[in-house]
């Protein structure tokens, strides 16, 4: 039986979810979830409304873009998306947290603070197909609304706007010099750190009007990339990287990351440390505070997202995998791009994600 995606086109990470499922080649079919179906089957089956959402042919649930990639990884087997060498495949792992868990930000600044009343009406589109216009735009300001309330809480406001702007367009021009040279992150095939960049900087980035021309215009290649990720001429192909190469290129980049990111990423795992020892058999919480961060000399503030964590973690747990001469290859990649901090990283407890829900791991 076919699987399903219950997924949108403007969601972030339907993006991420859906361009892999393309590249694996999995038999799937996509639809959007109306009221119906969020009321019915994806808040009964995961406990609240979130997408996306996949649904296997026996009936089992899949949440989270991770597990989903890791799921049909384990179970088609074939060509992988994690490269088999130990400085790309840490690599591409940091690469997926920074995209999911950090992009965010430029991402949903863009598309609050430039392209809202689009958004309303593909949101109301989604929902409600068949309604007319002006009940679509109602219909997509109920859906948006509370997404519009996380961006505050990112730490997007008057102060750090110029900042974030200016940061995302350093990115931009790192990777438009990158895929100058090849036409993913390793090589001619996509990783699963190019899934993680997918997700920001197709849904909100490329798709959303206003922030797509921008795009088009600063990072042309950037945009020939999220092309050919969304819509992969040749799935299950290419090839990574010889001689386990991380290209040059790609060190602007990670050196973004631990600049901006893992300062960020250190102070949640403090905060989630200190609330976990006051509260050690409390449900997780999404956020524990606030967070200091700095972005291009400024500085601001964001909610401290524990599922930050959880991803940080994925990599870690690699790294941690490793011995010989395979840790001091990926432990000189760190010292490379300013990130000496995770060779000794400590997580505060062990996380895990089970039943659509951030535990505490209990070995």
């Amino acid at each position: 039986m076919t699987d399903t995606l219950y997924g949108s086109p403007a969601s972030l990470f339907s993006g991420k979810a859906r361009a892999y499922l393309d590249w694996k080649g999995v038999d799937y079919a996509e639809i959007a979830p109306n009221l119906e179906i969020r009321n019915d089957v994806i808040v009964p089956a995961v406990g609240r409304m979130i997408i996306p959402v996949m649904k296997l042919g026996d009936g089992a649930i899949l949440q989270d873009t991770s597990l989903i990639i890791d799921h049909y990884e384990a179970a088609q087997g074939g060509p992988s998306v994690y490269p088999d060498t130990p400085r790309q495949h840490f690599a591409a792992r940091l690469l997926e947290c920074f995209g999911d868990e950090w992009l965010v930000i430029p991402a949903m600044h863009y598309r609050w603070n430039y392209n809202e009343d689009w958004i309303y009406g593909e949101f109301g589109r989604s929902v409600a197909p068949d309604a007319p216009p002006e009940q679509q735009v109602a219909a997509g300001k109920m859906v948006g609304t509370p997404f519009k309330g996380f961006v505050p809480m990112l730490g997007i406001n008057e102060a750090t706007i110029p900042a974030i702007e200016s940061s995302y367009e350093a990115l931009l021009a790192d990777l438009d010099a990158h895929f100058t040279v090849h036409p993913f992150l390793f090589g001619t095939r996509p990783s699963i750190g190019d899934y993680g960049l997918i997700g920001p900087l197709y849904a909100h980035l490329y798709r959303d009007p206003a922030s797509g021309e921008i795009m088009e215009r600063l990072a042309p290649r950037v945009a020939d990339w999220v092309r050919r990720m969304v819509k992969p001429e040749a799935p299950l192909s290419g090839e990574f990287l010889a001689n386990d190469e991380v290209p040059e290129t790609l060190m602007p980049i990670l050196k973004r990351m631990m600049a901006e990111h893992l300062p960020f990423l250190a102070e949640t795992a403090q905060l989630f440390g200190e609330w976990h020892a006051q509260n050690p058999d409390a449900e997780i919480p999404r956020g524990v505070g606030m967070a200091s961060f700095t972005i291009e000399g400024v500085g601001g503030e964001g909610a401290a997202r524990t599922f930050s964590l959880w991803m940080l973690q994925r990599a870690l747990d690699y790294l941690g995998s490793l011995g010989g001469d395979d840790r001091a290859a990926c432990d000189n990649l760190l010292r490379e791009v300013g990130g000496e901090a995770l060779i000794d990283f400590t997580m505060p407890v062990r996380l895990a994600y089970e039943n659509h829900t951030l535990t505490v791991a209990f070995d």
